[in-house]
């Protein structure tokens, strides 16, 4: 989090943002989840001891257990899902550490150079070989604290200890409802991916622009942030209805109308569709500027604004009402139905204009494309020049 600029507050409350930033947030996890964390840690580190044990008793030899297994297993345990939980990273990061800090105590005399460079040779070694572990650096840092080690500690009781651990881990976190090993990565998907969502190229260059180690999977990421759009969204639409974005009073006409009055009507009004109504307000159909359109005498050498006033004039054998050219099968939606309902009519179902209808089925409004795309433009968050926020 950068630090706040002193020009835009008080330096009283500099100091406390900042002094904030070193008290953590809770973890919002429940206490059924921190008893399986604790147990499963539990288990890991005594199934570890207690085989390590027995098997130092047959072989004699140093040390049977590395204290830096406890770190890897609250990792384990408690975060399976993180990319520095997983397998790869626990046994490759902690024997690869070995092999750094056995060089490090080897190659430096001065311990306390030797075991900065451990460190930081872990973490190097680590990072390109996908591995990064935190007790792994740990364990590079006990090699070379303790100079008489060699490279027998690799094999038992590092690698020993660190695969029960994963063996352990993968049983348990499975047979408790957490996946492990965990998926890493998003799904690829190639299906044309929607204004407004993201794809996995899109999650990648954000995170190299981030360019900082995140403790979540990118498959989490990607997924929590799916969820969080879907609710942003639901949060601003999920309660805005129909009657909130309907164009009233509506523009109507009754099925005996003649076709020139319709067309003026519209024109007058500028819009594009009537719905037909009966004496009661109940919507028998829709005309359309489509419809004069696909009507008018396609099969002459008029142009089309000659051909659409032979047809409203009503001439000897040709359409004269609306009835005559209205479409009977009309999309209505009720008063009451949320907004959020309309956007796969309009996107999929091909639908341009929906008569609006009340508890009895009377019509009160209008909805067009545009007055959908308004409401969700205005849905949108923007800054404050009113464009999209970044």
């Amino acid at each position: 989090m950068p630090f706040p600029s002193p020009e835009s507050e008080p330096a009283h409350a500099v100091r406390g943002a900042w002094l904030r930033n070193f008290w953590p947030a809770p973890v919002g996890i429940t206490g059924r989840e921190r008893a399986r964390i604790a147990l499963g840690a539990a288990l890991g580190v005594l199934l570890a001891a207690l085989l390590a044990r027995w098997w130092s008793h047959a072989h004699p030899g140093g040390h049977w257990m590395v204290a830096s297994l406890g770190a890897s297993a609250v990792l384990v345990f408690a975060m399976p899902s993180s990319p520095l939980a997983q397998p790869w990273p626990v046994l490759g990061g902690n024997t690869l550490s070995v092999w750094v800090g056995l060089a490090c105590a080897a190659l430096v005399p001065e311990p306390a150079v030797a075991a900065a460079l451990a460190v930081a040779a872990a973490v190097l070694v680590m990072v390109p070989l996908r591995c990064l572990h935190p007790p792994g650096a740990a364990m590079a840092l006990f090699v070379v604290l303790n100079p008489g080690e060699d490279a027998h500690l690799l094999l038992f009781p590092v690698l020993f200890n660190v695969l029960v651990l994963v063996l352990v881990g993968i049983a348990y976190n499975n047979a408790t409802g957490r996946s492990y090993p965990h998926p890493q990565r998003p799904q690829r998907d190639d299906r044309a991916v929607g204004a407004g969502q993201f794809s996995t190229a899109d999650l990648d260059a954000a995170l190299a622009h981030y360019n900082q180690v995140l403790d979540i999977s990118r498959a989490d990421l990607a997924g929590l942030l799916h969820m969080a759009g879907r609710a942003a969204f639901q949060r601003t639409l999920g309660e805005l209805r129909c009657a909130d974005i309907m164009s009233r009073p509506p523009m109507a006409v009754e099925p005996g109308v003649a076709l020139k009055e319709a067309w003026a009507m519209m024109r007058r009004e500028q819009i594009k569709a009537l719905p037909v109504v009966d004496a009661q307000g109940a919507v028998l159909g829709i005309v359309t500027v489509a419809d004069f359109v696909r009507l008018a005498s396609l099969d002459t050498h008029e142009g089309l604004g000659q051909r659409l006033r032979t047809l409203i004039r009503g001439r000897s054998g040709r359409p004269s009402r609306v009835k005559d050219i209205m479409s009977q099968q009309v999309q209505v939606v009720d008063a009451r139905q949320h907004v959020m309902d309309l956007v796969p009519l309009f996107s999929r179902g091909g639908h341009h204009h929906m008569p609006v209808v009340d508890a009895q089925a009377r019509l009160v409004g209008v909805i067009t494309q545009s007055d959908l795309v308004r409401a969700l433009a205005l849905a949108l968050p923007t800054g404050e020049a009113g464009t999209a926020a970044p």
